[in-house]
Order: C-alpha cells, then structure tokens, then sequence
C-alpha cells in the first residue's frame, strides 16, 4: 500500500487494517483518489486496487437470454482486465429463496407455452403499485435467504441482468448500509419492449440496448446521469475475427456454392421448425433443372427429439441437423439469412454478422416490440406462415438478391457489436471512481459501517 503523505490517525487506522485483509493480484489500471482532508491532502492508490474485485451477475434461466448476456459480461470482463475481477454468475434466488422464486423456471417456461397465460401476467404486472407490493410481500418472507446469498460472495459489484433482480438485493444493500461500498448496475436484456420492473431508480447506472428504452427509463424516473445506451450485451466471440464465409463453410462441412438459410427454435427448439424445414425443402429444389439452389442449416437446440426426427428424414437439398450450439458466430457467418422467433439475443448476433431475418414468432409482452426493431429498420420481415418464409428465401437466393444485399447492409447498420465491451468498461470507470473507503473488505463493514456514509 503506498501513501503520498499521513492523514490524521483515526483513518490511517483504519487505512491499516485494510491493508492486513487485502491480497495480491495484478491490476494494471489502478485508479487514484486525492482526499482532502482540512489543509491536508492525501494521494494514495485506491485501498483494495491490489486485491480482485469480486462480481455478481443475477440471472435466472427464465429464457436463454438472461444467461447468455451474464456469460457475455463475464467473458468481456476477463478479456478485458483478467484477473482484476473475479465474476460469478448466479440465480441466487434458486440457490437460496423458496417458492416461487426458486420455481421462476418451470413457471416460465408454462406461462410461455400457453402464451395468453403470459401476456395475462407480463401485462398486469407492469403497474409499478402491483409489482412493488408484490416483491416487497416477498421481500418480507425472504430477505435474509437473499441477504445470504448475496454476502456469501462478498460482491463490490452486483450487475442484474434479469427484470425481478433489482428490487430486493437493492433493499438488502440499504438495510446492510452498503449502497456505498457495492456498486449495483442493470443491464437490460429485452431489446425494445420491457416489462417496468426493469427499471428501478436507485441503481448506480441502467444499461439499455435502444433509445426506445432509454426514453422509458426516464419516464419511469430514472436520472440521464444513471442512464446509458450500449445495446445488447453479445458474447465477445461475435465482435472478435472469424474466418471468411468460405472458410467457415469448409470448417462445418457445407456446400461452398450454395447460399445458405439458418433455421433456428431456440434454446429449447420450439416453434414450426419442422413444417418451415419441410417448406424450405420444396422451395429450394428446382424441380426442372432437379437440383438444389440453396443450402438449409437447422439448430435444434435442446429440443433432441425434434433433432432426431430431421435427421432421420430424406432431403433433395444439402440439409445439416445440430442440436444446442455454443458456435453461433460460426454458423451465422456461414449463412446468408436467417429464420427464428423474435428473441433479442438472436436478432443482436444476427445483425452483427449481417444476416437478414425472418421472424417467424414471438412472445408476447418483452418480445412483441422487436417485431418493429427489425422490420422498420429494413433489416428483416415477419411472417407466421411456413410457406410464405420459404417462397422468401427462394426469391432472396435467385429472383430478388438485391433484396437480401439491401437488407444484410440494414443489419449491420443496427448491429451494435461493441456493445458488451462498453458496458464493462463503463462499470469499470464507476469503480474507479469510487472512494477508497469502498474498498474496506466486508470482514470490516460492521465495524466501520459508520465511515462509509
């Protein structure tokens, strides 16, 4: 620990004891403070810069979305100041809290299935009396499960990526006087349409991926200051080189002169995948000439038993079967367009690899407006019918390219590809930016609670 010069011996006390709970590590962008103390200044390193900084990512598997952006943080965490921070990606509510915290994922996964079930709820939950009072009656049955689970990583930052994260850890941090100590930030992971408990105004900075949901967040009473617009966090590997289309193609084994449409379900393969492939089929096989004019790619997801069947069918075009991918930058930047329900996170991928989008479906509630997003940007279109997506792609690979050409550039005109990266190094920035008394190791908060107001 190095002090330019000694500040009166009630804090050089405690400055001390800080430096017996601190431990080594590199930090190769230290920050620096000057605390003025009466006609006394002090220049010192930020207590605790040494030591890793511990993050917590609150999510929940309520949608692949949730995770993906939370692993995408914590790549670009690591790519970007490795061992300064050590991240931890957690459902705490599983882990910690009862019924129906610790159920959110069977009850959303029923409700998305019986889809007006949901809209019920995503809509009458959005009035901020209904969903405040009803967190706070949870809030009352488990605040110490939650006070437990958050203090077990002993957090300098928490990061929510998911909309029913905010309330009670925020309440936890107020009755433990830790706003100061622990910066506590929002990424949001809807694209354009978000349910209100997204936005809660005691939150050190709200991440939004639009201008739309910015604009949203002030009417909800959010300050500019807490407000940014990044986009949507997507895995680094999107925004890191990949090979050539021919390259890529050569690797996954495809046909090297064929155009190629990526057929996707989800994370759990829902969705008319099977009657869109069997409509692709018949449009992509010219019956005259009997060869194929395009190439079809179909990711299953977890749905094996969809997977199983595909591949046991016989195709007159060249037709590759995968379940859960972990390479999607690889499978998008092998393919000339795309066909999927209107997830946030797939559309993101999809327009930083430039591919235009046929949505086929989508949610009703946080999912509705990405509808919008993509169709009056140029950069897709919607339709629910099979066999109107597949005469699309059929004239997109012969009669109308300069369709696709024009809409593959509207993608990567929307495309935010830093996104992930900016948010990062924005929280990195809040960190630096706060006291040292901050960084006092929870070891000693109770002991020194009072100083950190």
């Amino acid at each position: 620990m190095v002090m330019a010069v000694s500040p009166r011996k009630s804090i050089n006390k405690v400055f001390e004891r800080v430096g017996v709970y601190g431990f080594g590590g590199s930090n190769q962008k230290r920050c620096k403070y000057a605390i003025e103390d009466e006609d006394e200044t002090m220049e010192m390193e930020q207590i605790g810069a040494e030591r890793t900084k511990n993050v917590l990512i609150l999510m929940s598997d309520t949608g692949g979305g949730h995770r993906a952006s939370a692993e995408a943080i914590r790549d670009a965490f690591q790519l970007e100041y490795g061992d300064e921070y050590r991240i931890f990606v957690k459902d705490v509510w599983k882990e910690y809290t009862g019924w129906p915290l610790n159920n959110m994922e069977n009850q959303y996964k029923f409700m998305v299935k019986h889809v007006q079930l949901w809209k019920v709820a995503f809509h009458s939950t959005s009035p901020k009396w209904i969903h405040s009072a009803y967190l706070a009656a949870i809030a009352a049955f488990y605040a110490k499960e939650v006070e437990a689970g958050l203090m077990k990583y002993k957090p300098d930052i928490i990061i929510s990526v998911h909309p029913l994260m905010q309330h009670i850890p925020l309440w936890v941090l107020r009755w433990q006087g830790l706003q100061k100590k622990v910066i506590f930030v929002t990424v949001i992971t809807d694209l354009n349409t978000c349910h209100r408990t997204w936005f809660h105004p005691s939150v050190n900075r709200l991440y939004c991926p639009s201008q739309k949901v910015a604009d949203r967040a002030s009417l909800d009473g959010l300050h500019q200051s807490q407000i940014r617009v990044f986009g949507l966090p997507i895995r680094p590997s999107f925004v890191q080189a990949v090979l050539s289309k021919d390259d890529l193609r050569v690797e996954l084994e495809m046909n090297l002169n064929l155009p190629a449409v990526l057929l996707m379900g989800g994370g759990e393969g829902m969705g008319p995948v099977r009657k869109t492939a069997e409509a692709l089929e018949e449009s992509l096989y010219d019956k005259e000439l009997r060869k194929p004019i395009g190439q079809l790619i179909i990711i299953c997801g977890r749905n094996e038993a969809l997977a199983s069947t595909l591949k046991s069918l016989e195709w007159k075009i060249p037709v590759k079967v995968r379940g859960f991918e972990k390479q999607m930058e690889k499978w998008m930047g092998a393919c000339d367009c795309i066909i999927t329900k209107a997830g946030p996170g797939t559309i993101a991928e999809a327009l930083i690899r430039g591919l235009p989008i046929i949505l086929n479906d989508y949610i009703p509630g946080q999912e509705k407006g990405n509808v919008p997003y993509v169709v009056d940007n140029g950069a897709g279109v919607f339709t629910r019918s099979p066999n109107e997506t597949a005469r699309l792609v059929a004239e997109w690979f012969s009669t109308k390219t300069d369709e696709l050409k024009r809409m593959s550039e509207n993608a990567l005109k929307l495309a935010q590809p830093n996104a992930v990266f900016d948010i990062v190094k924005d929280i990195h920035e809040l960190a630096c930016q706060r006291g040292p008394l901050a960084n006092i190791p929870y070891v000693m908060t109770s002991s020194f609670s009072s100083l950190i107001y």
